[in-house]
């Protein structure tokens, strides 16, 4: 992806929902894209598939260029063909994703029938091997249930089975532990792991939650207000995080402190001051820039790039520097 920008067109003007994302996905690496609500990381996943509804917004600036063919200039057919095929994607919140009047088999098989070519009989077979695949048990009979017969962490895992159920080369999984609760997210978590291992398959997960992120990820883009605020090998990033809104999600994490467990005393979570700024007008600087501790007359005046800091790390800052002699 190379400066995507996706925009939203509105009775209150231009809602520059993604401005200027660019990234490159390797084979069986997971990219996590992470960020607060509304920063643009469901946007950008959907104008991977160009799902977003043209009469509401489009693709304005920039490509995706996957396997040599640029998919925004891709015709309709075209994209139709990579869709669950070559490209598949789990969506955030799988009841209202699943037909509820179709039967888990028949949902998954379609797939397969329409990309694979498989006749229905041989379809269904892909389908129970798919569900044997995500860990359901008694997966034939599940074959035969509905959507509202099977609990949420289940319908989860009907929603992967249907993703992978064409081998894509990329999985876009959004938010896929969503309202589960913390066991069946690890077990969500695990799966998706342990399936990209057996079965190759590139995965960009995108989360608000920094600790799916670091158990996850080889690779992490931190989005602000529609923008990268900072990539890196999740290591690194958790080592040395540079851009003060990556620094102020890291306070913001509620940890276990032995020494304030053994006193009593527990530090208090530290809150970002401010607010996003509405992405319907254009910010000329740094979109952080209102509400950072380190904001210059040149932040507000002028859009930071992407900066080189090292070991795979890059930084959209004017003052990263600063911001990591600080403690983080």
């Amino acid at each position: 992806m190379r400066d995507l920008a996706t925009h939203f067109f509105t009775l209150d003007g231009v809602v520059r929902a993604v401005d200027g994302v660019s990234f490159d996905l390797a084979p069986g690496e997971t990219l996590g894209i992470v960020g607060e609500s509304g920063c643009g990381k469901s946007v950008t996943a959907l104008s991977i598939l160009r799902l977003i509804d043209r009469s509401a917004g489009r693709i304005v600036r920039g490509s995706i260029t996957f396997e040599g063919r640029d998919l925004t200039h891709l015709d309709e057919p075209g994209m139709r063909r990579i869709r669950g095929h070559h490209i598949s994607m789990i969506f955030q919140e799988p009841m209202t994703s699943l037909n509820p009047v179709l039967t888990v088999g028949t949902q998954i098989a379609e797939n397969a029938v329409r990309h694979l070519g498989l006749s229905k009989r041989a379809a269904r077979e892909r389908a129970l091997e798919m569900l044997d695949l995500v860990r359901i048990a008694d997966a034939r009979r599940r074959l035969d249930e509905y959507p509202h017969q099977l609990s949420g962490g289940m319908r989860q895992r009907v929603m992967i089975a249907i993703a992978l159920a064409c081998n894509p080369k990329v999985l876009v999984a959004d938010e896929p532990t969503t309202a589960l609760d913390v066991t069946i997210q690890a077990q969500i978590l695990e799966l998706l792991d342990d399936l990209k291992s057996k079965l190759g398959t590139a995965v960009i997960l995108i989360t608000h939650d920094l600790g799916v992120v670091a158990e996850t990820c080889d690779r992490v883009i931190v989005m602000y207000a529609g923008r990268m605020a900072e990539t890196a090998p999740v290591a690194e990033l958790f080592a040395r995080p540079l851009h003060p809104y990556t620094r102020g999600l890291m306070r913001a994490i509620p940890r276990l402190d032995l020494e304030a467990e053994a006193t009593g005393k527990r530090p208090r979570l530290k809150e970002i001051s401010g607010l996003v700024p509405a992405l319907t007008r254009d910010i000329p600087g740094c979109a952080f820039a209102p509400r950072c501790e380190l904001a210059g007359p040149r932040c507000t005046a002028e859009r930071p790039d992407l900066m080189d800091a090292g070991s795979g790390h890059a930084v959209a800052c004017f003052e990263w520097q600063r911001a990591g002699e600080r403690a983080p």
